[in-house]
């Protein structure tokens, strides 16, 4: 992807159609690493692993990848300059570590390729080789997130700042990651429609030469985070021509289904879901708390109803596990088996 001369929409298009016209992405990545044994107490959160453990952010991507993931998201959702800088490290360490997430997703891709290739056992083709279209995406996570201070959920970030702000806080990284190795970049958990402004003229001014996508959040299943439209939001991500994918992460799986409609209505573009596991953060705990009712089972059996709305892109994002991958792919695989 992102071959000089080639459209965007067109080389997602492809990749879709490789994949049989549905893909699926990876799930929680914090939520593996804590599994492991991992304390992300930290501002730099799941980024924190990327100095401490890398191998082990290897094999998540590697985890996700053999659960039946298309797509797998860098671990540099929270990697910033200004946030390795506030532990000491260089600028250019900042930089290396920034690039180096790309590097780690990209070798677990090629350690997954490996095994399909010594014909290793593959559950989405009954045990025989199955090599999947795979894609590593470049994560980049809101100003919000770098503050860590809740107000990625809440898109509310003060009169001060602003969209020159936002353009000034993340265009280095955007640069570094557009040079990464990545096939494209993921805008992910954007809380507000000037945070998506600020994306979609940073691509422009910057020249990125790779697609990306946009992916919102939602406390309400009609605004964004901020209270800001969906509607709105979306349109600002058609807008832009290296965007070729919009939709929602972090956000309850009940309310998906009206936003994947909201978004339909003013893109053509492909859209890509991937919601928590519908319990709720604390912002102020730092903790996730469970909501009654809500199990992995009831995550996977909307993922029919997403489909028809006409998502095209699934997975996970916070508490949820490569079991949930799992299923989502034997769910698109048994549609897809159905209906040749």
């Amino acid at each position: 992807m992102g071959s000089e001369g080639v459209e965007p929409s067109a080389l997602m298009r492809d990749f879709l159609a490789d994949c049989g016209g549905c893909a699926v992405v990876d799930g929680g990545f914090a939520t593996e690493l804590q599994r492991h044994g991992q304390d992300l107490n930290d501002p730099l959160w799941s980024a924190k692993c990327l100095i401490s453990s890398p191998q082990l952010v290897r094999r998540v991507h590697v985890d996700y990848l053999e659960a039946g993931a298309n797509v797998i998201i860098s671990a540099s959702y929270q990697a910033t300059i200004q946030g390795f800088e506030a532990k000491g490290l260089s600028t250019e360490e900042a930089e290396t570590l920034i690039k180096r997430s790309v590097e780690i997703a990209c070798e677990a891709r090629q350690i997954y390729l490996q095994r399909c290739a010594k014909g290793c056992w593959d559950f989405l083709d009954g045990g025989k080789l199955a090599q999947r279209p795979v894609l590593v995406a470049a994560s980049v996570g809101s100003y919000g997130a770098y503050l860590a201070d809740g107000s990625e959920y809440s898109g509310n970030y003060g009169d001060s700042v602003t969209l020159e702000t936002l353009k000034d806080f993340h265009r280095r990284r955007v640069q570094i990651l557009s040079n990464s190795g990545a096939d494209l970049i993921a805008f992910e958990t954007i809380p507000n429609k000037l945070e998506a402004q600020a994306y979609a003229e940073l691509l422009k001014e910057e020249n990125i030469d790779i697609p990306a996508w946009f992916s919102f959040s939602s406390n309400d299943g009609i605004n964004v985070a901020s209270g800001d439209s969906i509607a709105e939001c979306a349109t600002v991500a058609d807008s832009c021509n290296r965007v070729v994918a919009v939709g929602i992460n972090c956000t309850p799986p009940r309310l998906i289904h009206g936003l994947i409609i909201s978004i339909k209505k003013v893109t053509d573009k492909p859209v890509i879901i991937y919601p928590n596991s519908g319990e709720t953060y604390n912002a102020e705990t730092k903790q996730w708390e469970k909501s009654e009712g809500k199990t992995e089972e009831d995550f996977v059996s909307y993922v029919e109803k997403w489909r028809d709305a006409g998502a095209c892109l699934f997975g996970g994002c916070c508490r949820t596990t490569p079991n949930t991958i799992r299923a989502i792919s034997r769910v698109l695989l048994d549609k897809a088996a159905l209906e040749n």
